[in-house]
């Protein structure tokens, strides 16, 4: 299990993060909502050890560590690889430095994605490269799998083809997180939905409770944000009477 208790984070005396409780069983695919700037790439960084914060994180009741954190993977769109190496390279070297590294799976996923072995990374278009790192991420041999906004750039048949692949492929003790604005794309393809908004846990339910309600997931993302269904309207009228 990795839980998350008390967690805070603020940023030059901004709160980013409040008070985050948070617990995630292994073999759940969770998605993480939230607006722009709601906390959803910090509470991850924070997660990882990228970020100071106040609060404790732990993974299995340990604290996230050196020896631990392999535990952990990362995916997002910022590109955490070595633009002047092949993906043939990147094998090679996570080979080398995560024991449980996925060779099997790897070659899949480079195949499903049609990515070439030969090719340096910065050869590689925006899309490739995000969908490389998904790979790095599903294939280092984690338990936890981090995702922030992985599909930047990509379309959005290959986006559903791997959501479908994605599930085909975890194991029982694998977790993704995956934070996304792409609610109903996703919608089908994870077990719980996290809401997160000014840095502070708004949300916590299962896809389960949500199909027994009636509801759909931008239904309840909207209900519990209390969306204003004439936002648009009014603010069209002030911007024509402004006029």
């Amino acid at each position: 299990m990795l839980e998350i208790k008390n967690l805070n984070k603020s940023y030059i005396g901004k709160q980013a993060l409040t008070q985050v409780d948070l617990k995630l069983e292994a073999g759940e695919i969770i998605g993480l909502f939230g607006e722009n700037g709601a906390g959803k790439s910090t509470l991850m960084k924070c997660i990882l050890g990228y970020l100071q914060y106040q609060g404790q994180i732990l993974l299995d009741g340990e604290a996230v560590t050196r020896k631990n954190i392999a535990r952990l993977s990362f995916a997002t769109s910022e590109h955490s690889f070595f633009p002047n190496l092949t993906a043939g390279a990147h094998k090679d070297f996570y080979e080398m430095h995560f024991p449980d590294f996925r060779e099997k799976r790897f070659r899949g996923l480079m195949e499903f994605f049609d990515l070439s072995f030969q090719k340096p990374l910065k050869s590689f278009s925006t899309g490739q490269k995000n969908q490389f790192e998904v790979i790095l991420a599903l294939c280092q041999g984690a338990d936890y799998i981090l995702m922030d906004e992985p599909f930047a750039g990509n379309d959005i048949f290959n986006r559903e083809d791997f959501y479908k692949v994605l599930i085909g492929i975890l194991e029982p003790k694998e977790t993704v997180l995956l934070s996304t604005h792409l609610l109903e794309e996703v919608e089908n393809f994870i077990g719980r939905a996290v809401l997160i908004r000014h840095g502070q846990i708004v949300g916590d339910v299962s896809m389960t409770e949500l199909e027994e309600e009636g509801k759909t997931l931008v239904g309840y993302v909207k209900e519990t944000y209390q969306y204003k269904a004439d936002r648009v309207s009014r603010a069209l009228s002030d911007l024509t009477d402004e006029a």
